[in-house]
């Protein structure tokens, strides 16, 4: 049975999906299976050219740009459209032009010259499809909700491109054309009906080709740049692209979770691989909403903002952009955003694309942005160094973690004391079941005896980095309660100067803290002299809150038990450290508590909440 992609004998069209990388796959492999002598393109003669030029100097972008005829007598207008083609790897025609050039096949541009180019584009299915359903029938189950071109330009450009087919016949036998899949079934009806009278060329401006600046890849291509860069990868090893517009979804992540740590360092919360896998369900679950088969940017944003944080999301997005492949941007690349672009001559003006692919709708995402150098240099000169306070709403979650560890220390030592004995008048504090069933040929019943409540714990001390280096905790500062609920501490922290999150704003990292509940006034515990004796910093925070606890107990949260030297510290004090294992709290927990927000006085309280963000 005779394909509907085949117009005649000679001639072959294929249907494909502007800017997308596995429409562009299903190009190659097409001419690789296929012997063609003859590649037609629908775009104008006058581009042709510059962008075999520009086409061959891949893998570096760029984008051929002709201006509209009245430009060239000095009639500027803000409202007329620029035309242009983007030489984007992941362009369907850009790859057939790609492998023609390196297989001598010869490329005809059958498209009409016009000025005024008015793009036609209507929503396509996913080309992730392309993976699982042939070319023709993918063109086939579109056929009928495909309208037909109301605009009588676009209706010309399909009844010139059907004759130059007709044309092209009679030179060559074997022609491949490569058609918008919007457009492909109104071709085919062109191509068996006369050219109309009144389809002429018209008089156009020579196309220039530009380079574009690094940063505005995203704009220029309709695939990610990352994605893109991916495939020219696999392109210069001959690796398989088959799944490259999903798995470079999951490098993508992988690659921004190696920044973000670098970024953020001890502060950045652990991303574990079903992290992760939670975040890919979550994305395919969103597109599946909108019914797509492979996420666009925007949803890849959503996901990694609700799962892994607005830093984390931050880092996608910036990571999405990259093109490795080209380290700078050329001297004279022009700027490019939303269907705008920067002429060298400073001029602002509206594009379009010759090559358009499914239409995009650009939506904002709230993000909390990272500041710039210039706002951070800003604000540390403002700061006044006499003026510190805390961020209500940490001091409640770190107290409530003090509380947790002074239960679980008071129950580790109730456990230690507490005994068994043989039943004989009372169950005292209910039956010990291993006991009883240790000695079951015995026949007797063992009760626990638990010791009596040790009263109040009222000092606790958390080690969250240890052995702590000093160089990495150079602030040292000790803290008193602003009211009853809370407890007076003192700790070793990251520098606070150099995180400057907004105006009044910082944040730190603790190494090590100590609590004294109910509050107190001590002296500072790292000015005085008393404790000169200690030989670290978790030494000086043991010895400072062996002295100033009441209670004959000590509670010490830290990932390792105390060694000797730290019992033999504590007891100088006649005291003892309860040891409560830090790996018993939830990691991620435990990061988020240790990071904690310094402000500038307290009136900064009232608009810090805009500024401060998870990491």
């Amino acid at each position: 049975m005779k394909s509907p992609l085949h117009l005649s004998e000679r001639t072959t069209i294929l249907p494909i999906v502007h800017g997308s990388g596995d429409s562009a796959r299903v190009v190659e492999q097409w001419l690789l299976a296929n012997p063609v002598d003859l590649l037609a393109v629908p775009l104008p003669p006058s581009f042709g050219p510059l962008v075999r030029y520009a086409t061959a100097e891949l893998p570096r972008p760029s984008i051929v740009l002709q201006r509209p005829q009245h430009e060239l007598i000095g009639m500027h207008s803000e409202n007329i459209p620029w035309s242009y083609v983007p030489i984007d790897p992941c362009q369907p025609v850009i790859a057939g032009i790609r492998f023609a050039l390196g297989e001598h096949i010869p490329v005809e541009f059958i498209d009409l010259e016009t000025d005024l180019y008015r793009p036609y584009t209507i929503p396509m299915p996913d080309p992730y499809a392309l993976k699982e359903v042939a070319p023709a029938r993918f063109a086939a189950a579109v056929l009928t909700e495909l309208p037909r071109p109301r605009h009588l330009r676009t209706q010309q450009e399909i009844c010139w491109m059907g004759e130059q087919l007709r044309r092209l016949e009679r030179q060559h036998d074997r022609i491949l054309f490569l058609c918008s899949v919007q457009h492909w079934p109104w071709i085919r009806e062109a191509y068996f009906e006369p050219l109309p009278n009144d389809v002429e060329s018209e008089l156009v401006a020579e196309p220039e080709m530009y380079e574009i600046d690094h940063r505005c890849y995203q704009f220029l291509f309709q695939e990610l740049p990352f994605v893109a860069a991916l495939y020219e990868r696999a392109r210069a090893v001959l690796a398989s692209n088959e799944n490259l517009s999903i798995d470079g979804i999951k490098k993508l992540l992988i690659y921004a979770r190696s920044r973000y740590r670098s970024r953020h360092g001890k502060r950045a919360r652990q991303i574990t691989p079903m992290m992760l896998s939670q975040c890919l369900k979550y994305m395919r679950n969103l597109s599946l909403i909108q019914r797509r088969m492979s996420p666009d940017l925007y949803t890849i944003a959503i996901a990694c903002k609700q799962i892994l944080g607005d830093q984390f999301a931050i880092e996608v997005i910036e990571c999405s952009g990259l093109y490795p492949e080209v380290r700078a941007s050329h001297p004279s690349g022009l700027k490019m955003s939303v269907d705008r672009l920067r002429l060298p001559d400073q001029r602002i003006v509206p594009i379009v694309s010759r090559l358009p692919g499914p239409p995009m709708h650009w939506r904002s995402l709230q993000l909390q942005r990272r500041p710039t150098k210039v706002e951070k240099a800003e604000w540390r000169t403002r700061w006044n160094p006499l003026r510190q306070c805390s961020w209500p709403p940490e001091d409640t979650a770190i107290e409530s973690l003090r509380t947790r560890v002074v239960e679980r220390a008071r129950s580790i030592l109730g456990a230690d004391l507490a005994r068994t004995e043989k039943f004989s008048t009372s169950f005292r504090d209910g039956i010990d079941i291993r006991e009883t069933l240790r000695h079951w040929y015995e026949r007797e019943i063992y009760v626990k005896v638990m010791p009596p409540s040790i009263g109040t714990m009222d000092g606790c001390i958390m080690l969250f980095d240890s052995p702590a280096h000093p160089r990495d905790y150079p602030w040292r500062s000790t803290w008193f309660a602003e009211h009853q609920e809370e407890s007076t501490i003192a700790f070793y922290a990251s520098d606070f100067r150099d995180e400057l999150i907004g105006p009044g704003v910082a944040v730190a990292n603790y190494g090590g803290v100590l609590f004294l509940f109910p509050p107190r006034s001590i002296p500072d515990i790292w000015t005085d002299k008393a404790f000169d004796f200690t030989e670290s910093l978790e030494e000086r925070l043991i010895a400072a809150c062996c002295l100033y606890s009441e209670s004959r107990q000590v509670a010490l949260l830290s990932w390792l038990p105390p060694g000797r030297g730290w019992k033999r510290l504590a007891k100088r004090f006649q005291k003892t450290l309860i040891h409560v294992p830090l790996s018993g709290f939830n990691d991620a927990l435990i990061k988020q508590l240790r990071t904690f927000h310094v402000l500038n006085g307290q009136e900064v309280r009232s608009y810090a909440a805009h500024f401060i963000r998870k990491v």
